[in-house]
């Protein structure tokens, strides 16, 4: 129950949550989330035993941010930081896309990608069109900045689809591309040589699925993570196939693993135009992919912007300064040229 307390110009709202123990909850350790709603939304909260009273012009708003987390821990989900960003992110989209239905403004995440280990929500919007896209498409581009997790849901939903005998196998792929050392320098065999490559498709998997059972899948090549150029020759039938970094695939390496694409099987790829580190010169598959296949049906192209990154906020801040400097350079290219 929410009660006003004070006039427009210095909003207050109290709350007040019966349950103690989902209380102690929704405050976090040490008011760890009370504190992150607080920086995020610029309000302040003042916790005193069941009741909250939230100061600032958005006190409406972190209203319905905390009823919407305390209705969630009612339904035996659990609250993280990730949870509490995900919800104001969701929430302030809302209030950009335009007024709707009050009591169905800030309804949570309706979308939830179950695994082994855990529940995979999306916490913006474009994450949740991305998502469903993945869902419902036999082939989803996810294209955008580092951290918006594209690879990351990619992962979660082939785990989830695997798990349900959706798919039999799942195959993640990525392009060996040199970034400063070569390959045949490094020391150890092949497969030493192109693991840390390989590294962030392990660490997604490994959110998903238990160490044993991965392992296991992996002897039994029902999960395989192998370079770009392993997949010439193939027919990957009835399988989860991602291709991440693709912005370092060439056009020829890219029109080789979409025609792998079998019967039963879905396939992701994602990438990010402002990373590719192929040599200068060489055109990228991504692009040429965007460009040749836009308007196919069946091939679901999204989209992600700084405003999607979920890691550390400074990383959103610096994807921001960059795109600006891009922008920039760009414009100044264009009026050398005219003069």
């Amino acid at each position: 129950m929410a009660t006003l307390l004070a006039p427009e110009d210095k909003i207050a709202v109290q709350l007040d949550f019966p349950d103690n123990r989902l209380m102690i909850d929704l405050v976090g350790s040490n008011g760890a989330h009370l504190a992150q709603i607080e920086q995020l939304m610029g309000v302040q909260i003042v916790h005193r035993g069941n009741t909250l009273i939230v100061h600032g012009e958005a006190a409406p708003e972190a209203e319905r941010v905390l009823n919407a987390l305390y209705a969630r821990l009612e339904a035996g989900k659990q609250v993280s930081m990730g949870v509490i960003d995900g919800l104001i992110r969701l929430r302030a989209d809302d209030e950009e896309s335009g007024p709707g239905d009050q009591e169905e403004m800030f309804p949570g995440p309706a979308l939830e990608i179950r695994t082994r280990k855990k529940t995979m929500e999306p916490r913006t919007d474009a994450q949740k069109a991305y998502t469903r896209a993945l869902l419902e498409n036999e082939l989803t581009f996810g294209i955008g900045p580092a951290g918006t997790g594209k690879t990351y849901i990619a992962v979660a939903v082939a785990v989830s689809k695997f798990i349900t005998g959706e798919v039999d196998r799942i195959i993640l792929t990525r392009p060996a591309v040199e970034a400063g050392e070569k390959l045949g320098f490094l020391p150890g065999t092949q497969d030493e040589k192109v693991d840390p490559y390989m590294q962030p498709l392990y660490d997604a998997l490994n959110d998903f699925l238990p160490g044993k059972q991965l392992a296991k899948l992996r002897e039994e090549r029902r999960v395989e993570i192998a370079p770009l150029a392993f997949m010439r020759g193939r027919t990957l039938s009835n399988a989860f196939v991602i291709l991440d970094e693709a912005q370092n695939a060439t056009t020829m390496q890219m029109k080789m693993f979409l025609t792998r694409l079998g019967q039963g099987s879905r396939m992701a790829i994602t990438g990010d135009r402002s990373q590719v580190d192929l040599p200068r010169g060489v055109q990228s598959g991504l692009r040429d992919a965007e460009h040749i296949l836009r308007g196919v049906s069946g091939i679901s192209f999204n989209y992600f912007t700084a405003t999607d990154v979920v890691r550390h906020p400074l990383v959103a801040k610096i994807i921001t300064a960059y795109d600006a400097e891009d922008t920039r350079r760009e414009a100044e290219r264009a009026e050398r040229e005219k003069r």
